[in-house]
């Protein structure tokens, strides 16, 4: 994503945070002593927060690269219920979830901000980038509208004791949403094998309908909107 940095305390936390829901490619790790030290000067998020996410850092860099981007494969792209496309877990495959994308990413053009080939606007790592760019109650209302999802993630990440948990809750704190305990928040019903949950629909047939669980009590998304649009940032620096 294209934008511009924003100085406000909350941005730095929240570029944080979405690099490290990023792929731990090679560029990634070469952030991650980068991401430590802005990390460990934040008084945004709760101490024991930031501390949870540091213990995510030192597990990276202590790592093996394979063993990291596996890990990575198998926590966010195996299954819905920890998917970090947030339009998966209101629309699965459904039509509805085109109309949706498309808004979003209209919301991201008019504030000046611009995706990178490949980036979908539903993807939590780039809400992020988009979050940090804004002032901090526009961001926390933009968050606070999909904590619902977060709720959901976080939940299922808690369950498989993934050390990602602590990122997507950090993330409920930017929101200003409590982060509710894993048993309390519904588990999505059982999903098929991972080819039927990503089986292309018949001809003529509709959308697939595997996999698509939504998150309990799901609310529609309101794209909290500014009038002037943000000038431009590079996308490299996170302090």
């Amino acid at each position: 994503m294209t934008n511009q940095f924003n100085p406000e305390r909350h941005s730095v936390a929240a570029r944080v945070l979405a690099a490290l829901l990023s792929y731990p490619d090679a560029s990634l790790r070469a952030l991650l002593p980068e991401l430590e030290t802005a990390l460990q000067r934040d008084t945004v998020l709760p101490a024991e927060r930031r501390d949870a996410v540091l213990l995510l850092i030192a597990d990276l860099r202590q790592s093996e690269p394979l063993e990291a981007e596996a890990r990575y494969v198998d926590t966010f792209d195996r299954g819905r219920r920890t998917s970090l496309h947030l339009f998966e877990h209101v629309h699965g495959d459904s039509r509805d979830r085109g109309p949706a994308m498309i808004d979003l990413q209209q919301t991201y053009a008019q504030e000046g901000l611009l995706l990178e080939a490949g980036e979908l606007p539903d993807y939590l790592p780039v809400v992020l980038e988009f979050a940090s760019t804004q002032p901090y109650e526009v961001a926390r209302e933009f968050l606070a509208e999909m904590a619902h999802l977060l709720q959901s993630i976080h939940a299922a990440l808690a369950r498989l004791h993934s050390p990602y948990a602590a990122v997507v809750a950090a993330a409920l704190d930017l929101a200003s949403e409590p982060v509710q305990p894993p048993e309390t928040v519904p588990e999505a019903p059982a999903e098929g094998p991972l080819d039927e949950q990503w089986a292309e629909p018949l001809v003529f047939d509709g959308c697939s309908a595997a996999g698509q669980s939504a998150a309990p009590q799901v609310q529609p998304i309101q794209i909290v909107r500014r009038d002037a649009a943000s000038p431009r940032r590079s996308k490299d620096a996170i302090v």
